[in-house]
């Protein structure tokens, strides 16, 4: 559905030249939610500009829902973009239009006439619940309700892929949430293929099948939200995946806790999938004769699956301690000892 080749963005400004997009190559898949995350100044939002020419690249090609979009301009890419539609984060909306006029605008553009275009506006507010919402104006709704004139705007002329540009930054944890539920529900209904830039891992691990980490105008990292879950390779992957893995004062506690055990282990458990499910500790507890406190821990969930950290202080003779880190690898959970006094 997408490809990016060897995509480069320089941007010439009086402080000099500034490489924005380096050496990206990524292909993203038809139906699939892919997330691209990165700190301010990664890349992303101009990466993103790439996708549906706002920006031409320096150097590469772009493919998106079969159009060269790198090699065309004027009334071709003004038709290729009705395929590629995006959402902001600041709304972007027409505030003298009500929401049913916001929602018609782009097919006015597209010359559908009025009774088709009445239909389909109908059928675009019950999608994205805003019944009973058609005659107001964009004062009168919530930051949720904007983002869902958005998202209906978006999809009016039925595009193949969504551009979503930091959609939920500007939002309140609880309605991002239900922004976030929404776009899963047109993904899976529509087959639309969505992609997303953001700085919050919350939203990757939420909605996204894979992402991409940006840092510095490349992508560093890339793969399956669980894998990348699993398994962070760069500093800067590690740094988002401790944003959900590890509540806030994680650190601190480790610390107080490591001063209050002088003896036994101090073991960090990684589960993923299905061993999320499996009463570890309890079997730990029946079936080695050590003590076991459990110190902190939390479990998020992915669209492929669970996700979850633990960590617990154990206590015994060294020889059962050492069957009990046998017994917990061979649950395939991951386990790394923090301290072993």
């Amino acid at each position: 559905m997408i490809t990016l080749k060897d995509v480069r963005k320089v941007f010439q400004t009086k402080n000099g030249r500034v490489t924005a997009v380096d050496s990206v190559n990524l292909d993203i898949n038809k139906g699939e939610i892919f997330g691209i995350i990165g700190y301010s100044g990664a890349g992303k939002s101009s990466l993103i500009r790439l996708l549906n020419g706002l920006e031409k690249p320096t150097e590469g090609s772009i493919q998106v829902a079969g159009q060269g979009i790198d090699k065309i301009s004027g009334s071709d890419l003004r038709k290729a973009r009705q395929e590629i539609s995006m959402i902001f984060q600041h709304f972007n909306l027409l505030w003298s239009r009500t929401v049913r006029e916001n929602i018609a605008f782009p097919l006015e553009i597209a010359g559908i006439q009025s009774e088709q275009r009445a239909k389909r506006v109908e059928e675009l507010i019950k999608l994205v619940g805003l019944e009973g919402r058609e005659d107001s104006y964009p004062s009168q709704l919530s930051g949720g309700q904007k983002q869902r004139v958005g998202i209906a705007r978006a999809l009016a002329n039925n595009p193949k892929v969504l551009l979503c540009d930091e959609a939920t930054s500007a939002l309140d944890p609880q309605t991002t949430d239900s922004i976030l539920d929404l776009l899963v529900d047109i993904n899976e209904r529509l087959g639309l293929t969505i992609v997303l830039i953001t700085h919050e891992m919350h939203v990757i691990r939420k909605i996204c099948h894979r992402v991409a980490v940006m840092e510095s105008g490349k992508i560093v990292e890339q793969g399956e939200v669980l894998d990348v879950f699993r398994r962070p390779q760069q500093a800067i992957t590690k740094r988002f995946v401790k944003q959900i893995t590890e509540p806030d004062d994680t650190q601190e506690t480790m610390e107080l806790i490591l001063e209050k055990y002088k003896q036994g282990m101090v073991i960090q458990l990684t589960f993923v999938g299905d061993s999320t499910e499996n009463p570890l500790i309890t079997n730990l507890i029946r079936n080695h004769p050590i003590q076991v406190n459990i110190l902190q821990g939390k479990i998020s969930q992915t669209q492929s699956g669970s996700y979850g950290t633990l960590f617990i202080h154990m206590d015994g003779e060294q020889a059962e301690l050492e069957r009990a880190m046998a017994y917990i690898r061979s649950q395939e959970v991951e386990a790394e000892v923090i301290s072993n006094v």
